[in-house]
């Protein structure tokens, strides 16, 4: 959502690199460029000016003034006011102390009230908690029926004690102040520690139903009012949550439709306007596209920074630890890294969630936008197929795997024989990595450009190698030197270090044993470190 901003800083951020000293002038115009990306951002006129000011005045005082590098300093400056506008601290859920802890949903029709309320309790209940939804919204066709739909994916039970409307020409009949109370007596009954209200979506400011929101409210006294709102509407976020704010006080802002193509200016307004912070953003279609808004991550993925935390957090969440164990113990007996492993690899970064969105998180990813656009996720869906076509034999000896054994796995995975090549080639550049990362030789970059090691390699974003050819086809060789003298210097040197070479070889390896005394049971080496010696 946030790409036309991020571009938009990181060019303005650019003209202020190397320079010793930023004069007035330097961050005037700094702070000109910086309202101008807002503004186009859709972000309230209000909340620009502010945010501008702010910067300014820190810019041309002394932290800038007497700083190494006044470049990055500004950069500081902007990051630390940006978080200061999006909320400045993490805000979870306020837990009631004797439970339930009850929580209502108020927002405009359309902005996903009903989804949101099926993500939330998913996410409640993988924190340990016993959430229960209560269908509330009785005036939009079939939105009982939604909610019941996101509860059983979620594995949450809905109470709906009456079924709303099916279609536009019926008339709403059922009490909503009546089903929420009841919801909440049967939450006591069956104990669970959250009930999550959904309401009826408003179609603009109606004070009728902003009223009934607040009834509701007060009838089974919420703990915390969440205002969903769409991040997609741009400047009427900031009218529509000053209305809700004033009719029901919401305690928090949800952001929905977060991975939409939008500018992001309600995201950038709504928090500084209302004085409530945004606590949880939906990233997507899926249940498990939710995620509790952090101001400070939010920045730095806005100033290509990347979001590790978060990151490292989704692997927590999803990683599984026998198999991340399982290959701890192959570094530690130096085995081979097979297609078996590649394969299990693939498949606990699909339990991550979206390549895409995931690439996205990495420090400089705007950088990379244009092939993180061009990656295709069914690719690894195709891989998992190749794979799958193998024999057993094959996936732990891919060596084997010749021209006709080729043509058959691709006919039985029903891709071409090419994307086979790819695979394999990839798996090749893998393998040397895991064997160089298991003998202590750290991270190397793999092949294929780009400001993230490893990109090329990876499926979906192209065979990888191709540079690294490319250039060494253009290396040029060493020039001889023009003074007679010197050259015969220089080929005494090489012919010498040509010797050297072949005496090296022909004494056995680098232990200095000669080939027929060197035998490996007398080496105490690791286990199966043996074959690299045959």
């Amino acid at each position: 959502m946030f790409n036309s901003l991020s571009d938009r800083l990181s060019a303005t951020f650019k003209n202020l690199r190397g320079k010793g000293r930023l004069s007035e002038a330097d961050i005037d115009g700094t702070a000109r460029e910086i309202r101008r990306a807002l503004l186009d951002a859709d972000v309230a006129v209000p909340v620009v000016r502010e945010f501008i000011a702010k910067v300014k005045a820190r810019a041309l005082g002394a932290e800038v003034a007497q700083a190494l590098n006044p470049g990055q300093q500004v950069v500081k400056i902007v990051n630390e006011e940006l978080v200061g506008i999006l909320g400045g601290q993490t805000r979870e859920l306020a837990l009631a102390k004797q439970p339930p802890t009850v929580i209502m949903l108020a927002g405009l029709q359309g902005a996903g009230k009903t989804t949101l309320a099926g993500k939330l309790a998913h996410h409640l209940k993988s924190q340990g908690h016993t959430p229960m939804l209560v269908a509330c919204d009785l005036q939009r066709p079939n939105a009982v029926k939604q909610l019941q739909i996101g509860g059983q994916r979620a594995g949450v039970p809905v109470f709906a004690s009456h079924p709303g409307v099916s279609s536009e020409t019926e008339s709403a009949t059922g009490d909503p102040v009546k089903v929420a109370t009841d919801g909440l007596t049967e939450a006591r009954n069956k104990l669970h520690d959250v009930l999550i209200i959904d309401t009826a979506g408003r179609l603009g400011v109606d004070e009728e139903l902003m009223r009934q929101a607040a009834d509701i409210k007060s009838a089974v006294g919420a703990h915390e009012t969440l205002f969903v709102i769409d991040s997609m509407i741009g400047q009427d976020a900031v009218t529509t949550a000053q209305a809700f704010n004033e009719a029901v006080d919401f305690t928090g802002v949800v952001l929905t439709k977060l991975d939409g193509d939008a500018r992001g200016g309600a995201a950038l307004s709504v928090a500084s306007v209302t004085g409530k912070p945004v606590m949880y953003a939906s990233t997507g279609e899926g249940l498990k596209d939710f995620e509790v808004f952090h101001p400070d991550r939010m920045a730095r993925r806005i100033l290509d920074m990347g979001d590790i935390l978060s990151l490292v957090e989704q692997a927590e969440a999803n990683w599984d630890r026998g198999e991340a164990e399982k290959m701890a113990k192959k570094f530690a007996d130096q085995e081979d890294f097979t297609l078996d492993d590649f394969l299990g690899q693939m498949q606990q970064l699909k339990k991550m969630g979206s390549m895409k969105k995931l690439l996205g998180m990495m420090p400089g990813a705007q950088g990379m936008r244009q092939q993180l656009e061009q990656f295709d996720e069914s690719s690894i869906g195709r891989v998992e197929a190749i794979i799958y076509s193998m024999t057993p034999y094959e996936r732990n000896v891919p060596k084997v795997i010749n021209g006709s054994r080729r043509a058959r796995i691709a006919k039985g995975s029903g891709v071409h024989v090419s994307e086979v090549n790819q695979l394999l080639e990839r798996f090749t550049q893998a393998q040397k990595m895991m064997k160089k990362m298991a003998g202590g030789g750290g991270m190397p970059q793999m092949p294929g450009g780009g400001g993230m090691p490893g990109m090329g390699g990876m499926p979906g974003m192209g065979a990888g190698g191709g540079a690294s050819k490319k250039r060494k086809q253009q290396a040029k060789p060493k020039k001889k030197s023009g003074n007679p003298a010197k050259a015969a210097q220089e080929a005494r040197e090489a012919e010498l270090k040509r010797q050297q070479g072949a005496s090296k070889r022909m004494d056995g390896s680098s232990f200095g044993a000669g080939s027929k005394d060197l035998n490996p049971e007398d080496l105490s080496l690791p286990k199966g470190f043996e074959k690299y010696l045959r």
